[in-house]
């Protein structure tokens, strides 16, 4: 955004705009379920907003104007779009046998993508909120997310997740107050059918927690299966969009591990943070040598074990991690 046709007042609302980024980056991402979709809506409010700065009278407050502006930015990108999923959510049933082929890969606007914490959570917040922030970017509940229509979507988030009032909602969404209830609770009973509760987010202070993904971390690097199902409950989900099969229980994941995906044997495992999880980004050996990105791995726990891991095989999600393009 040039300051070069701005005058001392488009000035001095330039970096209050830009104090906003990452919040928004956060609504969008939940609306979209896309790390580079969210970019590209984010982008797009701040440049609508910079162009209408001489429309904002004040009678609102910037954040809400933007808010507003965040919204209809979001609907349009999801005007005539299929859902965003995970592969669990497509209907289709865990693959058997597990030999089988992946089949053909999905394409990319299909998929739920992992975003950054630190692109859609701002820090130093209280812990309370903090924990609700990261439950709110969690795979599982913006995938949960996608199966609402946009504005009860919108209605949903900015009610349940960002504590707007009912009165705020309706005034974004030029609406009565009696519309954005009807729709939250509408969004409700559809978001109760959905499974949300079968596992969390594992604590990054916990010592348990951190111990278990330790262990992870070292049976996977020496690619000792047993020791790695040793750690999974028995029901465990293994998923690797963009394929849409996917894997439930130990027996069925070994067999993977050490039929069709015998080929991570060797790799390494970064650690990052995703969607209020720990997640990895996964190295593969490399034929020249090294190690070449693989995928991201994000991790939810239950009981004291790992409940599921999503393995997202997009490469591109590494520059958005802002990861290295190989290790050597």
């Amino acid at each position: 955004m040039s300051e070069s046709a701005a005058g001392p007042g488009r000035a001095e609302l330039e970096p209050q705009l830009e104090r906003h980024r990452v919040e928004l980056a956060g609504y969008c991402y939940r609306m979209l379920g896309s790390a580079f979709e969210t970019d590209d809506a984010v982008q797009e409010t701040l440049v609508r907003a910079w162009r209408g700065l001489d429309r904002f009278d004040g009678r609102s407050a910037l954040r809400s104007w933007l808010y507003r502006i965040a919204t209809n930015v979001c609907i349009d990108m999801l005007n005539g779009r299929k859902r965003r999923a995970l592969p669990m959510d497509l209907g289709s049933s865990p693959a058997p046998p597990v030999e089988s082929a992946l089949g053909a890969p999905l394409p990319e606007y299909r998929w739920v993508e992992p975003i950054p914490n630190g692109r859609v959570m701002s820090g130093g917040v209280d812990p309370a909120e903090q924990a609700v922030s990261r439950e709110s970017i969690r795979l599982a509940f913006v995938a949960a997310l996608q199966y609402l229509p946009p504005r009860q979507r919108a209605v949903l988030i900015l009610r349940e997740v960002l504590c707007w009032r009912a009165s705020e909602v309706a005034e974004l969404l030029d609406t009565t107050e009696a519309s954005v209830n009807s729709a939250l609770q509408r969004a409700r009973s559809t978001l109760a059918g959905r499974d949300l509760a079968a596992a969390r987010l594992p604590d990054p202070t916990d010592d348990t927690d951190k111990e278990l993904l330790a262990r992870y971390v070292d049976a996977f690097e020496r690619y000792d299966i047993s020791s790695l199902v040793a750690l999974l409950q028995e029901d465990a989900v293994q998923s690797m969009p963009p394929y849409e099969m996917w894997l439930r229980g130990r027996d069925d994941i070994a067999r993977w591990l050490l039929g069709p995906g015998i080929g991570c044997r060797g790799s390494r495992l970064v650690p990052v943070e995703a969607n209020g999880a720990p997640a990895f980004a996964q190295y593969r050996p490399s034929p020249g040598g090294g190690h070449e990105p693989w995928s991201i791995q994000v991790i939810e726990v239950s009981d004291g074990r790992i409940a599921g891991f999503t393995h997202f095989l997009d490469t591109n999600l590494f520059a958005v991690f802002g990861l290295p393009p190989r290790l050597d």
